[in-house]
């Protein structure tokens, strides 16, 4: 399953990076209006107080039809809205939100993550996946 990201602070990207997940995608401002045909799950900080980066915006424009859930970083300072937009993106699109992690990571985050990205595709055919 590729997965794409969006990283505002390279938080994402250390994250992404650390999973060593190889069929990656990374979204910025020169291609997030660019069109994907597979499927995939899409990885992405919260800012401000907890919204979707407009970059990640643009490209759900384009690519909304190929979204399989969502995980998301953030920070426990911003309490309730610590990760938000990966919940605004999963009730939007009507996807799993897979988990929630703080800032980078810890490794734990990290193994959990690969884990539900290597048995999404099994996981994905039950009636409902566990989300976060």
């Amino acid at each position: 399953m590729k997965v794409v990201y969006f990283s505002f602070s390279g938080n994402v990207r250390r994250f992404i990076k650390r999973s060593e997940i190889k069929n990656v995608l990374e979204i910025n401002k020169d291609n997030c209006k660019d069109r994907i045909e597979e499927p995939y799950i899409l990885v992405t900080g919260t800012i401000g107080f907890g919204e979707v980066p407009k970059e990640v915006q643009s490209f759900l424009e384009v690519n909304h039809a190929h979204i399989r859930a969502v995980a998301a970083s953030g920070n426990r300072n911003w309490g309730q809205n610590f990760a938000k937009a990966g919940r605004t993106i999963s009730e939007t699109y009507h996807v799993p939100l897979l988990m929630k992690f703080e800032v980078q990571g810890t490794n734990k985050d990290v193994i959990e993550f690969r884990d539900k990205v290597g048995h999404f595709n099994e996981d994905y055919g039950r009636e409902k996946v566990q989300s976060y």
